[in-house]
């Protein structure tokens, strides 16, 4: 299970680098972060360090945006799908670290 997250990140990486340019929106992401899209029916846009990437809890969430999704996202971005305060939970964890 251990090497499969590691894989996640690098296809993580690769769909970010497919969608740079394409909306206005990723022009306001600075450079070191990600937008994500998250919510379970209506989803919310957050930016988040890419570091975040690396930190096992977000690995996990990827690895449910992955069963989910596969690696096409709906919103043309990072879906994951999990409660929007869930995730600010996390972030705000992470943020600590």
């Amino acid at each position: 299970m251990g090497i499969r997250l590691l894989s996640l990140v690098p296809h993580a990486k690769q769909i970010l680098k497919m969608q740079v340019g394409i909306t206005k929106s990723q022009k306001d992401v600075p450079k070191g972060h990600v937008a994500v899209y998250v919510g379970e029916m209506q989803r919310k846009r957050f930016v988040v360090p890419i570091s975040y990437l690396n930190h096992p809890s977000f690995q996990q969430l990827l690895s449910h945006a992955e069963e989910e999704f596969g690696f096409h996202h709906p919103q043309g971005g990072l879906t994951i799908p999990c409660k929007v305060d869930a995730f600010i939970d996390l972030t705000l964890r992470l943020q600590v670290f």
